[in-house]
């Protein structure tokens, strides 16, 4: 098993902390999330880590080797200048994984104790392209599932509800706890190039009929720590668990 971590963010929001330390390495509970997330991924059993790095790049693959590679083969995929997003991160890396088995993706900035195995297995019992780990919590933007998987979007501050087909059956609404995984077969679908969002490449292929499902996580503890209050708050949650 393989897992990508989404690392390469500059993380402005969380200025000026981040303008001396790479948001990946930011701490909570005194550990540095990328650590969090490398040994939550190897836990549930990966065996190679691919990591995207852009702003502190050599600081943050020093730190790799320092840890030993959290117990895992590591490869680090380099973006230079500005981060390639989500989707563009993940098809720079393509020829860092071994491509038989799906694999994991997984920002490095959510602090959460969902079950990964679970996730991976539902992923493996029902065979779709993605599974999409997702949770009822207020958002702005959410994820529409029908009976058929992934249908659309939808973003509260801007164009509303957007359908990529014709719903089939009940539409449910969710917001992504920002943890999927995906079968190698993906790769071959990813036809968009350069700097771009995962999810340009998924509602294409959900419109193309490709099968992208939900996996829900509700009650698992999850915290996007992108801002000061959110990083407080995962600190406040992990001392609480100690």
């Amino acid at each position: 098993m393989d897992a990508f971590i989404l690392a390469a963010g500059h993380g402005t929001r969380l200025r000026p902390l981040t303008d001396r330390i790479p948001k990946c390495l930011v701490q909570v509970g005194g550990v540095p999330m990328l650590e969090r997330t490398a040994r939550r991924l190897t836990a549930a059993g990966a065996g190679r880590l691919v990591i995207n790095v852009c702003p502190f790049a050599d600081e943050i693959e020093r730190f790799v080797v320092a840890r030993g590679g959290f117990g895992a083969e590591v490869r680090i995929s380099r973006e230079e200048g500005e981060p390639l997003e989500t989707g563009g991160g993940l098809l720079a890396a393509r020829s860092s994984f071994r491509g038989n088995a799906p694999f994991f993706i997984h920002n490095a900035d959510v602090y959460t104790d969902l079950d990964l195995g679970a996730l991976y297995a539902a992923h493996g019992d029902l065979g779709p392209l993605v599974t999409l780990a997702v949770m009822e919590r207020p958002s702005s933007r959410g994820l529409l599932f029908d009976d058929r998987g992934l249908v659309g979007r939808a973003n509260d501050d801007a164009d509303g509800e957007v359908f990529v087909r014709e719903p089939v059956g009940d539409v449910h609404r969710f917001a992504f706890a920002c943890v999927h995984v995906a079968s190698p077969e993906l790769f071959v679908g990813m036809t968009e190039r350069g700097r771009f969002g995962i999810f340009e490449t998924y509602l294409r292929l959900a419109r193309e009929g490709a099968t992208i499902l939900p996996h829900r996580v509700d009650g698992c503890t999850w915290v996007d720590i992108g801002r000061p209050e959110q990083l407080e708050h995962a600190n406040r949650l992990a001392e609480a668990s100690s």
